[in-house]
């Protein structure tokens, strides 16, 4: 490829396509916010996971669903599939939440084991080409004032459902939805890929929102990410791939067809 198409493609801003990503984490991600109507308040939130091309690496990587806590209680939650090379057969879940100090959310006993006796991330076998359904849902506040959000994985394809925990936290709604991948792998490292689908948002109100399309950004090359990621729309699906020439701009917004 001549040189200018590629930099029409890809204008470089710094180039990160090999190594270690070089971030304080040791991490790069990549993320698609969901395009919602700014300060939406949302009781629950949704969407469908498949990891076509799994990592074939030694090293952690994460597929998640993040939201924002609202005031008062603030801070973050977010629930995902996890390669985990420390997992028995590199597969666990994690569901985490945090207050907006940084400290963990309490929470109920996970009824999924641990290899690692982490109480946020649970043993959880699922497979590349499987669809997943990713779901993050608000119950009733309990007399304390704290309301319980539940995280869950259904496997379409069996139909099996499993609740992980339930987080405790005093926001009575979540804002500001965001699927990622984070991973701590060598930006050369052999390429994987996820397809996410049918992301639904229920508002405080009941309504339930479709939602199509979503704003792609990347961790930048000056704090440490890897530059070879990209995010595009194919067909239904919003898709994520790592080791990938990048051909949508940070700050697009892409829209299913």
């Amino acid at each position: 490829m001549q040189e200018w198409v590629r930099n029409l493609l890809s204008p470089r801003v710094g180039e990160r396509v090999s190594g270690t990503p070089t971030s304080a984490s040791g991490a790069s991600s990549f993320f698609l916010w969901w395009d919602l109507p700014y300060g939406e308040r949302l009781i629950e939130v949704s969407v469908t996971l498949d990891v076509a091309a799994r990592p074939e690496i030694d090293r952690l990587v994460s597929f998640a669903i993040q939201g924002t806590f609202a005031k008062p209680g603030g801070g973050s939650c977010h629930l995902g599939l996890q390669h985990h090379p420390r997992f028995p057969h590199r597969g666990a879940v994690n569901w985490e939440g945090y207050t907006a100090k940084g400290e963990r959310l309490e929470s109920s006993e996970p009824v999924i084991p641990s290899a690692i006796d982490e109480k946020a991330t649970r043993d959880f076998r699922w497979e590349k080409g499987v669809p997943y359904r990713l779901t993050i849902e608000r119950g009733e506040e309990r007399s304390d004032g704290l309301f319980p959000w539940l995280g869950s994985i259904t496997n379409l394809r069996s139909g099996e459902r499993d609740e992980i925990r339930q987080l405790f936290s005093r926001s009575p709604y979540i804002r500001g939805p965001v699927m990622y991948i984070e991973s701590f792998g060598p930006c050369d490292g052999p390429r994987f890929e996820a397809r996410w689908s049918n992301a639904t948002a229920v508002s405080v109100d009941g309504g339930v929102r479709a939602v199509k399309s979503m704003r792609v950004d990347y961790q930048p090359h000056a704090a440490g990410g890897c530059t070879n990621t990209n995010s595009r729309v194919e067909e239904n699906e919003f898709v994520q791939r790592a080791g990938q020439m990048r051909t949508t701009k940070p700050g697009s917004t892409i829209r299913l067809k």
